[in-house]
């Protein structure tokens, strides 16, 4: 999984909304659990519903593919409250190639996504992780486009309901 750009184009750590920052942890540590059995890690998702986190796995034969499951699956999941997509990558830095566990999220209807990672590297007895994670960059929000509960009063949902299901405006339905 090594095709995917994620932004850094500042110094500054933005600040993480915190059930984000949980669910991106959640998934680093399910990662990281899973390379050090020995195991390859498969493209996930992590979705925060209520008190529960359903976790769902991406194969695919190319990064797009993975991408493509993985932001179709999290693009329609109504209901919850924040999404993690970890995958093995890794980033190009001014010290070279680096191999990182990546975890990406956000929040519905929120135009922001956030990436972090922790850095491995592969020894003889298995692999070698970092503890702490290490801010990456801004991230694509597979959730950009679900809407916060109560962000809408119920007049500017059945608003864009009416556009969207018939291309007309209220006034046009009346």
């Amino acid at each position: 999984m090594s095709d995917r750009v994620v932004e850094n184009a500042s110094e500054e750590i933005p600040e993480i909304p915190e059930i984000v920052e949980q669910v991106l942890l959640m998934a680093l540590d399910e990662a990281k659990n899973t390379m050090v059995a020995g195991d390859d890690v498969v493209p996930f998702t992590c979705l925060a519903v209520k008190e529960n986190v359903f976790i769902e796995t991406h194969p695919g034969d190319d990064a797009d593919e993975c991408f493509a499951k993985a932001k179709k699956e999290v693009s329609n999941a109504r209901g919850a409250a924040a999404y993690a997509f970890c995958y093995d990558g890794f980033v190009d830095t001014d010290d070279g190639v680096l191999d990182v566990i990546i975890a990406e999220g956000g929040l519905p209807g929120s135009p922001d996504g956030f990436a972090i990672g922790m850095i491995y590297e592969e020894t003889e007895e298995g692999f070698s992780i970092d503890e702490e994670p290490v801010y990456i960059g801004e991230a694509p929000n597979f959730m950009m486009d679900l809407y916060e509960p109560g962000l809408y009063d119920e007049d500017e949902i059945n608003q864009k309901y009416l556009e969207e299901a018939f291309g007309v405006d209220e006034e046009e339905a009346e």
